[in-house]
């Protein structure tokens, strides 16, 4: 394992990959995509991918985890919290509307209770506009974010964000979820361990873990640690461009304490091995590993061909086909051995996506000629 300390990375970027975005894609039968969580967060499945010289990957049930881990890893959660990002209005005109509320900005200047979102509506609206929302409340609309043609509107509410998206708002499911959000969502779209509000989609590998793994796996001398990256909406981006190295990843922001840090380099010093929950936490270590810094955004774009200096082990759910997330991945694990595993995922009627099942995955070292 190899941690390094907050310094800029000793590796040169990574070489253009050969791989084009149709080498991402696969097809996946609609029934497959999990619409609700398994009865028991614990209960979902998990695919054990990690050798890829194996004839088959073994099936494995996730509770089994602990078992897999060895005493002095180091599990690095992601504990963002899901806030209820989606907000109901109306124009002036009588238009509805529906906004994605993205980001809380810091009103150091100008109108308080800044933010910015994203809006279905059927004609959009000018700046200085106001959109009446859910509650009696109201937003101001300042302009287009993060540049005046930019994707997302930039508003200033009338009342705090985080009081409008509590008491109003509604859990914010990924697109290919068809149900309207219920109380069941607004427990289970949420990770046992979530401590800070500000994410509008889930990080979903860790949803599977209960009290009882979390005990299992400190009887097993597996400690824990935790960053925080509050997941966008870009999250669910489709990749457009056939030559991936062309896409523009969406920015996040994120955060690694002190005592992560120190984590980490006492995870080196025993020579533990570093397990990320989810790609969310792979994106935070490895851009902390290439910039130095601890806090900030982040719009590290993992492709085959990326050097890890962070991660060994990867935690992780099967993710649309043709995304950056499939590319991160393949990046970690070899394309063909992931493509590999999506096969065996589907033959054997794994459920995909947010709600769906599992997989672990060890880093590979780079060995495919056009993968890497």
């Amino acid at each position: 394992m190899h941690t390094p300390s907050p310094a800029v990375s000793p590796y040169p970027p990574a070489q253009p990959p050969q791989l084009q975005l149709s080498d991402f894609d696969f097809d996946l039968p609609p029934e497959l995509i999990a619409q609700h969580p398994a009865a028991e967060r614990s209960a979902s499945r998990l695919l054990d991918g990690r050798d890829p010289h194996a004839a088959q990957p073994t099936h494995r049930i996730f509770r089994e985890l602990p078992t897999l881990l060895q005493p002095g890893d180091l599990l690095v959660f992601n504990d963002t919290q899901v806030v209820k990002a989606r907000v109901f209005g109306e124009k002036a005109s009588g238009g509805k509307l529906e906004l994605l509320i993205e980001r809380v900005l810091a009103s150091t200047e100008g109108p308080a209770h800044q933010v910015v979102a994203h809006m279905k509506v059927s004609k959009k609206p000018l700046p200085g506009s106001t959109l009446h929302l859910a509650g009696g409340h109201t937003a101001t609309v300042l302009g287009r974010w993060p540049q005046p043609d930019g994707p997302l509107f930039h508003l200033a509410l009338s009342t705090d964000p985080y009081t409008l998206m509590a008491e109003h708002g509604h859990v914010p499911l990924p697109p290919y979820i068809t149900h309207e959000d219920s109380e069941d969502d607004v427990s289970r779209y949420q990770t046992v361990f979530a401590r800070h509000p500000g994410a509008v989609a889930a990080p979903t590998a860790a949803l599977h873990f209960d009290e009882g793994v979390l005990a299992a796996l400190e009887a097993r001398g597996v400690q824990r640690a935790s960053v925080t990256l509050h997941v966008g909406a870009g999250t669910f981006q489709p990749v457009k461009t056939e030559r991936i190295e062309e896409h523009h990843m969406h920015s996040e922001w994120y955060r690694i304490p002190p005592a992560t840090v120190q984590a980490l380099a006492a995870c080196r010093e025993r020579g533990g091995r570093v397990v990320a929950v989810g790609t969310t936490s792979v994106r935070t270590l490895e851009s902390w590993a290439r910039s130095g810094q601890t806090e900030g955004d982040t719009d590290i774009f993992i492709t085959p061909g990326f050097r890890f200096q962070v991660v060994d082990l990867l935690i992780t759910n099967f993710h649309l086909p043709k995304s950056t997330l499939m590319m991160l991945v393949s990046a970690f694990s070899g394309h063909a051995h992931i493509m590999a595993l999506y096969r065996q995922a589907i033959a054997e009627r794994y459920r995909f996506f947010s709600y769906g099942d599992s997989m672990l995955l060890q880093r590979q070292l780079p060995q495919e000629p056009t993968a890497c």
